[in-house]
């Protein structure tokens, strides 16, 4: 199981985002405010040229002796999307460099989700060709050859199964990836999804880069796939769940993903007693399976809360409160459609966070107090994020912000989407190199 005590010097930690958001809210407040504001003074007759901008001296008292809130060890944490599957970069996280990378985020939790873990199916076989997806045909066969090989070697080794890809592999998974990618992304615009398998050998490479990372897998499981009364279908996730008990992979999980959407994403809704029956069967299943029987649960994973998220919530928690171990909730600042750089730099934007943090807490106060909760999809803007905005610097306000706030208003773990591969959030590009 995951270890989730207290960091030593925990207070450390929390003044500096504390202190990142103050002066990022300083920062932008003063920005925005009107030409006679005493953050720019007129230069005296003779003196500076004009247009320079004097320099404000900022003074902080900040007392370090009684934190306000002891930080998990896990507080900042990460996200994989199961969109790496299809694309083929799920191959390449035996990288060396890939996990050298990662690990200097542990500990962290990894939650491996997203729009299309309910879209997800687990085949308990080693990959197949026909499994990996489109690509370039005039490569694809050597190129599935190196894939095998690769895996034959990586085999051999003991503990961490760790590769140095060629250049020239790593080139044609770019050009495959870039030709998947167009697929994914008429999937996202007819809001039309293709299914996902993800196979024994699959997820024995996702758990491989997770604990040579020194980080804890979170598993999305399928909350859609489901029989005709609506109730929730077991049989892939039991299949999963002896499988990977049987590898000894210390796994935690969670069901669904947004469930508050499925109506818009495939004309069927799942209320919020039948999410909370679900959620119980899934303990219910953990328990059953003697190496899960301690094992832990997160959810529902709700999107931002406005009425219909809310209301899930709600119910949610009335019903099925005491059988999760923390309370998941995403919130992305703005439309991944927006593409202006100044809305990047709104302080009004910035303000969204605590709000929404004060509505979640609110209705998990209600029904189970002091239950934590964890921020379990975060991003500058969803539908895939911004390019050349969303991985930039621009960002770097949004980011201070939320770990700031999120420290101060008691959110317990921020998951980041997305470590790698997926839109225009992610950490590190198709290169390994890290982003701003």
């Amino acid at each position: 199981m995951p270890k989730t005590s207290a960091r030593v010097f925990p207070w450390f930690s929390l003044w500096l985002a504390s202190l990142a958001t103050l002066v990022v809210q300083s920062v932008l407040s003063s920005s925005y405010s009107s030409s006679s504001s005493s953050t720019y003074q007129r230069p005296a007759a003779g003196g500076k040229r004009p247009g320079f901008m004097e320099r404000t001296l900022i003074l902080l008292d900040v007392n370090t002796r009684s934190p306000i809130r002891v930080l998990n060890d896990n507080f900042l944490s990460l996200q994989l999307d199961p969109s790496i599957i299809k694309d083929g970069w799920l191959d390449f996280l035996s990288s060396r460099r890939l996990v050298t990378l990662a690990r200097g985020l542990s500990p962290a939790y990894l939650r491996f989700g997203g729009k299309r873990t309910d879209f997800l199916q687990f085949n308990n076989q080693k990959n197949l060709a026909k499994f990996r997806g489109p690509g370039p045909d005039y490569y694809l066969k050597n190129y599935e050859d190196d894939i095998v090989r690769s895996d034959i070697a990586l085999d051999k080794q003991k503990g961490c199964k760790l590769a140095n890809h060629p250049d020239i592999m790593l080139e044609l998974q770019r050009e495959k990836a870039a030709t998947t990618q167009l697929v994914l992304l008429k999937e996202q615009l007819s809001n039309i999804y293709s299914n996902i398998t993800i196979t024994a050998r699959s997820l024995d490479k996702l758990y491989n880069f997770a604990d040579c990372a020194g980080l804890h897998l979170i598993l999305g499981l399928n909350s859609l796939h489901r029989n005709p009364d609506n109730s929730w279908n077991t049989s892939s996730t039991l299949s999963l769940l002896k499988y990977s008990a049987g590898k000894k992979y210390n796994i935690s999980w969670e069901l669904g993903n947004e469930p508050n959407a499925y109506r818009s994403m495939v004309g069927r809704a799942v209320n919020s007693t039948q999410l909370a029956q679900d959620y119980t069967k899934l303990r219910t299943l953990l328990q059953s399976v003697r190496y899960y029987h301690r094992a832990h649960l997160y959810g529902p994973n709700a999107g931002r809360p406005r009425k219909n998220a809310i209301l899930l919530l709600d119910g949610f928690m009335k019903n099925a409160g005491s059988v999760v171990d923390a309370v998941t909730w995403q919130h992305y600042y703005m439309d991944g459609r927006v593409n202006k750089v100044e809305d990047f730099l709104k302080t009004r934007l910035l303000d969204t966070l605590t709000e929404q943090i004060t509505k979640v807490t609110k209705v998990v106060n209600a029904h189970t107090p002091g239950k934590k909760v964890w921020l379990g999809g975060l991003g500058p803007a969803w539908a895939g994020g911004i390019n050349n905005l969303s991985d930039t610097y621009a960002a770097g306000f949004l980011w201070a912000n939320t770990l700031g706030m999120s420290a101060v208003q008691g959110i317990d773990v921020v998951l980041r989407h997305s470590f790698f591969d997926y839109g225009y959030t992610h950490l590190v590009d198709q290169h390994f190199n890290p982003l701003p």
